[in-house]
């Protein structure tokens, strides 16, 4: 390349170059950090998680009834949960999250606990087995992030996750059918496969009780043979699969089974992916995994053509 040295001593070309890294530099530090769990040291089957290793767990509780639901924080002040957790989205005086919490009946100490301010599920939820089973809600004041607090990634409308696998559920919910998580109720985590939706359709219409139809912004994971599975008080925990690039993205919502752990009955959860537009809408600024940020990409096109307009002018010097 041919270029000029200026009279400050600094290459003509140099200014633009450095312009240019500058500004994708700043535009990147604006980006959301997720699914990155800065300590790398209901659930039926599982074992206890290490202290920091999902940072992005939410405890949600009720003054009446303690413990109710598991959910997940996707931003500093929202959090995604399943809308059966909420059967009174109007009255929501008596709900608490707790952030950064490892113990529900031990001390905790980097928790932080809020109140809500709204919880938006979609107009069409009646009940989990019928779809729609998603609820965004905002907190009514910020976190902050820390090595115990963090988001997960959430996944664009392409985000893909096959048939086998391998992926996490966490939560506080029943170690088996009917019995409570035992002592200080530490957050359980299990490893469970996806299943494909008409292989888990297949297993349902095993049972010749009940009728259970997967829809499409349903994933289910498990086991044929059951054993490990989420439970009771794990509704609305999040389902977490680790992409290539060691990214977790959360593949699904704790929403409904048949039992907890029994065969052919695997669980069940709201797909993320199936609800990439309203979590778009209700949530503006969040960035789901597997798409290049809009705002990212134009401003960055609006830089390039800018300095190449300058560079053609410095050439023509």
């Amino acid at each position: 390349m041919l270029y000029k040295q200026t009279t400050t001593g600094m290459l003509n070309w140099d200014v633009p170059v450095i312009i240019l890294w500058a500004a994708v530099g700043l535009q990147t530090c604006k980006a959301q950090v997720c699914g990155r769990p800065p300590l790398e040291n209901r659930i039926v089957g599982g074992v206890d998680a290490q202290y920091g290793a999902w940072p992005w767990q939410v405890d949600v509780q009720t003054f009446q009834n303690g413990h109710v639901c598991g959910g997940s924080l996707i931003t500093q002040e929202w959090v995604l949960c399943a809308a059966h957790c909420f059967p009174k989205p109007i009255d929501l005086s008596s709900y608490i999250l707790y952030m950064g919490r490892y113990q529900l009946n031990g001390f905790n100490q980097y928790e932080v606990s809020s109140g809500i301010t709204q919880v938006v599920m979609p107009p069409e939820y009646t009940e989990p087995q019928q779809g729609q089973d998603i609820a965004l809600v905002q907190l009514s004041s910020p976190v902050t992030f820390s090595d115990f607090i963090q988001p997960v990634c959430l996944p664009d409308a392409g985000t893909l996750f096959p048939s086998g696998m391998d992926c996490y559920v966490t939560g506080w919910g029943n170690i088996r059918d009917g019995v409570s998580l035992p002592g200080a109720g530490t957050l359980q985590q299990v490893q469970v496969p996806i299943i494909g939706q008409s292989s888990c359709q297949e297993m349902y219409q095993l049972q010749s009780t009940d009728s259970v139809d997967i829809l499409s912004d349903m994933i289910c994971a498990g086991f044929q043979e059951g054993g490990k599975d989420s439970c009771q008080g794990d509704s609305g925990g999040p389902l977490v699969c680790p992409m290539v690039n060691g990214t977790w993205v959360q593949a699904g919502i704790v929403s409904f089974g048949l039992g907890c752990a029994q065969a052919n009955q695997p669980g069940v959860y709201a797909k993320v992916s199936a609800f990439a537009d309203f979590i778009r809408s209700t949530v503006p600024d969040i960035q789901l995994f597997g798409r290049a940020s809009t705002n990212l990409a134009s401003d960055i096109a609006v830089v390039v053509n800018a300095l190449a307009s300058l560079l053609v002018v410095l050439l023509l010097r």
